[in-house]
């Protein structure tokens, strides 16, 4: 991690920060600043986004399948289509 903002002095510096949601177990880590402060306030909000995605329920997807008139209108599109290309052809 020595590219970046702070180069040397950012790997000198021990400014890393870890956090532990013990209920969940769930545990961020930030260390891209020289700033611990800064650090905690990134992963304060990585903890916070990742317990919100936890509680999050994602919503049922159920299988559906066209209704008659949308499979009539494909039919009656399909048989259009290749009356067109029939035609083109010159058949009947």
């Amino acid at each position: 991690m020595g590219s970046g903002p702070g180069g040397q002095h950012r790997n000198k510096t021990e400014s890393a920060v870890r956090l532990r949601h013990l209920p969940t177990g769930l545990e961020v880590t930030a260390t891209e600043r020289r700033s611990q402060a800064r650090n905690r306030g990134a992963a304060l909000a990585r903890l916070r986004d990742a317990l919100a995605e936890l509680g999050r329920t994602p919503a049922v997807r159920r299988p559906t399948r066209p209704g008659r008139g949308a499979r009539e209108r494909r039919l009656s599109d399909k048989r259009h289509h290749g009356a067109r290309k029939a035609a083109r052809r010159g058949e009947d």
